[in-house]
This record gives C-alpha cells, sequence and structure tokens, in this order.
C-alpha cells in the first residue's frame, strides 16, 4: 500500500499509455494515497483533483527540477521515434535531468521506465531463441531504436553508480482501440510499419483495400512471421504493479502478451470469424518471441489479452463522433 503524500510524475502524459495510465491510476484503490503531476510539453492536460500539470521541455534542466519537486515516484513514457533534431534531447539528456533529480532528491523512492524492444532488434534480426531480459542490446537502424538501448543503459548505469532504485518495463508494439486492425490496413491509413503497399503493386494495393484482405508477413524463408505485441490495459497493469514492488528494484521486465502474434493465424481466424481474405507478403523481417517469464515470476503479472482477444477488440471496436482515430506516433 502507498505511503500517505506519495506523488508520481508522470512524463509523456499525454500520449496514448499515458492518458490511460492516469485514467486507471485514480480508479484503483493501491494507489489511493497518491497524487499525480503530469509533465507535458506540446499537448497539455486538464487539471482535476489529484492531478496537477506542469509544461516545459524535458532537456531543459530548471524545467525538469521545478517538475520534480516533492516527487517520490518517476513514471518514465515521454519519447520520441525518428526525429533526429530532437531525440537525443528528449530520450538522452532529458532522462539524464531526470536520473540526476532522482539521485539528489529527499523524496524520491523509485523510478519506472518504459523501455522497449526496438533496443533488442525486434524483427530487423533473426533471433533464434526466445528474447530474455539478458540478451544484449541490439538497436535496428535509426535514431529510435539506438535511444532505446541509450535508456535501459543509463538507467542501469545509476542503478551501479548510485544504488538508484529503478525499473525497467520492455514493452513491445502497444495497442488500444482499433490500432491492431490498421496495422494490417494495405490502405494510407496503415498505423506502422510495414507500410503493406509499398510492397505491392498500386493497383493490387486498392483491391486489397477494397476487399479488406489482411497481409501474411513472410520472413525470408517463406515461413510466417512472429511479432511481438502488447495491450495498452496490460502494460498498464504493470506498471501498477510495478509501483513499489520490492522485486521490482533494479530488474528489467519483458511486458507483452504470453505469445508473439503469428501473421498466419491472424488470417486464419478473420477468414474464420469475418470472412476476411488474406495474401502473402514476402519480406526480410524475422520472427522474435519476447518471454515474459520473469515478469510473471517476479511481479505475479499476467497479460489478459492473447491473440483472439487482441483481434476481436480492435475489429469490435466502434469509435463515438469525439474519438477521431489520432496516432502521435507512426507506430
Amino acid at each position: 500500500m502507498a505511503e500517505k503524500g506519495s506523488r508520481i510524475l508522470v512524463t509523456g502524459a499525454s500520449g496514448k499509455v499515458g492518458q490511460e495510465f492516469l485514467r486507471r491510476f485514480f480508479d484503483d484503490p493501491r494507489m489511493r494515497e497518491f497524487t499525480a503531476r503530469a509533465f507535458c510539453h506540446n499537448r497539455m492536460l486538464r487539471v482535476r483533483e489529484r492531478l496537477e500539470v506542469v509544461s516545459g521541455d524535458m532537456a531543459n534542466r530548471a524545467d525538469v527540477q521545478r517538475a520534480m519537486e516533492g516527487v517520490t515516484h518517476v513514471l518514465h513514457l515521454a519519447t520520441c521515434k525518428e526525429t533526429p533534431d530532437s531525440i537525443m534531447d528528449v530520450t538522452v539528456k532529458g532522462l539524464f535531468w531526470l536520473l540526476e533529480e532522482c539521485r539528489l532528491s529527499e523524496t524520491f523512492r523509485q523510478f519506472i521506465l518504459i523501455g522497449g524492444d526496438a533496443g533488442m532488434g525486434h524483427f530487423f534480426y533473426p533471433h533464434p531463441v526466445p528474447v530474455t531480459e539478458q540478451q544484449r542490446h541490439s538497436a535496428y537502424p535509426g535514431c529510435y531504436a539506438l535511444s532505446k538501448v541509450l535508456e535501459e543503459v543509463m538507467l542501469e548505469q545509476y542503478y551501479i553508480q548510485y544504488d538508484l532504485n529503478g525499473c525497467c518495463l520492455r514493452a513491445p508494439w502497444i495497442m488500444e482501440k482499433d490500432d491492431f486492425k490498421y496495422t494490417l490496413s494495405f490502405g494510407e491509413d496503415v498505423f506502422g510499419g510495414p507500410r503493406w503497399r509499398d510492397l505491392v503493386s498500386p493497383e493490387r494495393a486498392d483491391e486489397y483495400v477494397r476487399t479488406q484482405t489482411i497481409p501474411v508477413m513472410l520472413d525470408p524463408n517463406g515461413q510466417p512471421v512472429l511479432r511481438n505485441f502488447v495491450h495498452v490495459s496490460d502494460l498498464i497493469e504493470a506498471v501498477l504493479t510495478a509501483i513499489d514492488h520490492p522485486k521490482a528494484r533494479q530488474q528489467t521486465f519483458n511486458i507483452c502478451m504470453n505469445e508473439p502474434v503469428n501473421y498466419r493465424k491472424v488470417a486464419l481466424y478473420l477468414a474464420k470469424t469475418r470472412q476476411l481474405p488474406s495474401v502473402d507478403i514476402p519480406t526480410s523481417y524475422h520472427s522474435t518471441w519476447l518471454d515474459n517469464d520473469k515478469a510473471k515470476f517476479l511481479l505475479g503479472w499476467r497479460p489478459q489479452y492473447d491473440l483472439e482477444r487482441l483481434i476481436d477488440s480492435a475489429w469490435d471496436y466502434i469509435r463515438a463522433p469525439d474519438d477521431p482515430r489520432r496516432i502521435w506516433y507512426p507506430g
């Protein structure tokens, strides 16, 4: 149970994970002694009971110092994608200022970083065995994956240098609402990669959009790719479980579905339940299996979403008029 006067700082609080975390956080009886402070930059949140909002720039130490006043816990969600001009300021300098304030603070108790399997190369490289928390980092080309490696390494060094109490929850691609449906679109509305229409002719892509055809990603050997996902609600439960958990101290956990998504099984399930056609798409990508046993063993956490629930929830989701599809980052 949280101590009275606990205050959690949430960076990236206006994003997909941040907003869902705050919604669940305030409804969770385990967190009733907590207040929250949202550190916002471009998109602001509305102040409400138990929530204060501060604006600032992660790269500015004075802004971070102001945000950290009286904070006991930090949930670090703020990140950038492939934006070389700003990514090091947010993910390296910003994290450095946060960790410096944590080690100097008289109130600080725990730092939780949301990492990513981009730092393990996810489907860019062959992974002949399940990816555990002990596997070495292997960023794929680009600045985003590199930033995820640097985040995890910096946090680990603060454990060694200052015995900081931290925890890294390493997540793969995070799904909510109808996200998963749009990861399989041959249209311009595709969410993330691959961009399927670029792997076929424009005429075929348009036909696949019309017929709602499902792509089956194949690896270089012609086998269906296995790819890791996590639903945002399962990730949030992992965060809530990790807060003040004694076995989370200075640990990294893979937070993902029990089994990666098999693109062939996706196509078969959608053919059975919704009569949708599919087409094989050869790619250069490889299967990965992110192993979540450590989180289950030490934290007692269990994901609630399996393949069928992930698919059904995305296809059954009906957007309200005031809930437009909005993608903060491309995936």
